[in-house]
């Protein structure tokens, strides 16, 4: 086998173990998710997943029903209907704030819809206790252990003088306890997603108070995951000097007493999904605890809990918590990590191992999406800019596979003369590779290079709220979804779903771009030499093939940036063969592929 064969076998071969693991973690799991969905929503109409639980010694209280009189699992509207409401309105989300608990526990996303249809509902983000999905940010005071002082709790009616919520009108709750102590709170919100509660309590009675501060967002039942494994959804947390913690549903149910705690100075902890999430954070420059935990009945909590405080006769206590209920995106959440301050709030998106490479990638594309307004061509213009910062690299490559073309014959005549020595063969080869000053590896390099930036690309795409529902032109109507042509069912003409068929299923994501992807690749493979063993002239025939039917769920994005990069090394490597004047493979075994002898 030749160096040059080599070369393309591995370089093959390392790709192939990106595309595998993309078809274990994601095409595979994605039909059993979508399974589990379905008996999910078959199941919800008999199920209660609300917490009943006392508050633990120490800790922020567990979640408690809003309501606890009323029907197991309701609608939610019906849950909504439970409490009056003051109105959440601004230009990123619409909902409401019980005044029953003071929890905000009614959130959605105006800004973003389900699917591309313009008609489709908005993203319901927050739900109130005892409806579907209930999930909701609270914040308040816990009593020292021992101490029976009539604290505000999950059924608290408080009073609030508006009724509505907006960026310029916060609205201020107050409940007195009747005992002396009077609780304040007041809510404000920003035109996206950041609300900042203040809590004060002040002390009207003989005796001093010592009270714990906390935040804390619940869900109260395990959401359907999209399950992949270079994506975090669950529990989440920064907490001190602690880094980025991620726990998924199951295995903090897996940890010792359901619980993980982490203490320090700045941070916050939340639940994520893939593009939203519910955070809490203290004030930034005061120690805290911060707790991810789970339920038997699969509820999950995210709190904080802050240092004892005692309010004596006489005076007030206030304590601020931001809540973060909304889309993450990656500007703002920027923006909150400079204002006001929350601790590597960025690290809420799932940028992975590779941050260094990945951050940098998004923002070369959404600067490029910025000026030419289209993230299709951004990923194009991407691709042109990769190829040209590696064009020195690749040049010296590429002309050094042309070089090991045109030794071809020298090497032949060496293994004729020293097949039976391996040993000699191996010293001569490489003398012949030092004088004529070529690497043999070198060939390859264009390929691993492909390999970061691929990843990259991916996790970008994969991640980032940005991307999602993102067109390009014609059919492709989200960037960050698969193609959503299918060859097996005539593109559309035939009423059903390949991509639904057990087993296989998967496998059967072959829509235009993976087809004109496989096409490119095939012509890429027809630039270099034929092989002469006839096992790899079958292997590399198949190649493309295997590769295109691997590449059908990927994102559209990422096949039609994959195609581009084909293209584009097409021509590179014509140029390079051209000025190194060695010959240009490629027309002579297209036109043998298609039943003409090479003259």
């Amino acid at each position: 086998m030749s160096q040059d064969a080599k070369n393309l076998i591995l370089a093959f071969f390392l790709s192939a173990v990106v595309l595998l693991g993309w078809q274990y973690f994601y095409a595979g799991p994605k039909m059993e998710r979508e399974r589990q969905q379905q008996a999910l929503t078959q199941a919800q109409a008999s199920r209660q997943d609300v917490r009943n639980e006392t508050a633990a010694p120490g800790a922020a209280p567990a979640a408690t029903p809003a309501n606890p009189g009323a029907p197991a699992l309701q609608t939610r509207e019906g849950a909504l209907a439970a409490s009056p409401r003051i109105v959440i309105e601004t230009p990123s989300i619409s909902g409401s704030i019980a005044l029953r608990g003071a929890r905000i526990d009614d959130v959605s996303l105006v800004k973003y819809r389900e699917t591309v249809d313009p008609g489709s509902p908005h993203i319901v983000l927050l739900s109130p206790s005892g409806a579907p999905h209930a999930f909701y940010a609270e914040t308040g005071f816990v009593g020292q252990n021992g101490e029976k002082v009539a604290l505000p709790d999950a059924n608290t009616l408080w009073t609030a003088d508006g009724a509505k919520l907006t960026p310029e009108t916060p609205v201020t709750l107050t409940w007195d306890n009747g005992a002396g102590l009077v609780f304040t709170r007041k809510i404000s919100v920003d035109k996206d997603y950041l609300f900042t509660i203040s809590d004060a309590v002040a002390n009207k009675s003989a005796s001093p108070v010592t009270l714990f501060p906390y935040a804390l967002v619940s869900r109260h039942e395990k959401p359907a995951t999209q399950g992949y494994a270079v994506l975090h959804e669950g529990l989440i947390g920064v907490v001190g000097d602690s880094g980025v913690q991620e726990w998924t549903y199951d295995k903090i149910e897996k940890e010792a007493g359901a619980l993980k705690a982490y203490k320090g100075e700045g941070g916050w902890v939340g639940i994520t999904d893939k593009y939203w999430a519910a955070v809490v954070a203290p004030e930034q420059n005061k120690p805290f605890e911060g707790r991810l935990s789970a339920s038997p009945t699969h509820s999950y909590q995210a709190d904080t809990f802050g240092a004892p405080q005692t309010v004596a006769p006489g005076a007030t206590y206030a304590n601020t918590n931001f809540v973060f209920a909304g889309a993450k995106v990656t500007q703002l959440l920027d923006h909150y990590a400079e204002t006001p301050g929350l601790k590597k709030f960025d690290l809420l998106i799932d940028w992975g191992w590779f941050y260094f490479i990945t951050r940098p990638m998004f923002r070369l594309i959404h600067g490029l999406y910025r000026l030419i307004g289209n993230f299709g061509l951004a990923i194009l213009a991407v691709t042109v800019l990769v190829k040209l910062a590696f064009l020195p690299l690749a040049n010296r490559s590429y002309l050094s596979m042309a070089k090991m073309q045109a030794l071809q014959p020298q090497l032949k005549e060496l293994q004729a003369k020293y097949g039976d020595d391996k040993v000699k063969l191996q010293q001569e080869q490489m003398e012949l590779y030092k004088r004529e000053k070529v690497n043999p590896v070198a060939g390859c390099l264009p390929m691993l290079i492909q390999i970061p930036v691929f990843f990259s690309l991916y996790k970008v795409l994969f991640v980032t709220i940005e991307m999602r529902q993102a067109p390009f032109y014609g059919w492709i109507k989200d960037l960050s979804a698969p193609d959503p042509t299918n060859v097996f069912n005539l593109f559309g003409l035939l009423p059903f779903d390949p991509t639904h068929v057990p087993v296989i299923g998967h496998f059967l994501w072959l829509g235009i771009w993976p087809l004109a992807m496989g096409i490119s690749m095939w012509v890429q493979m027809k630039m270099s030499p034929q092989a002469t063993d006839p096992v790899q002239r079958q292997m590399f025939s198949w190649m493309p093939v295997i590769f295109t039917f691997m590449m059908g769920s990927f994102p559209a994005g990422l096949v039609i940036y994959w195609t581009w990069n084909n293209l584009l090394s097409v021509l590179q490597q014509w140029w390079i063969a051209s000025k190194a004047g060695v010959k240009f493979h490629l027309w002579d075994n297209l036109a043998e592929s298609f039943g003409r002898k090479k003259a």
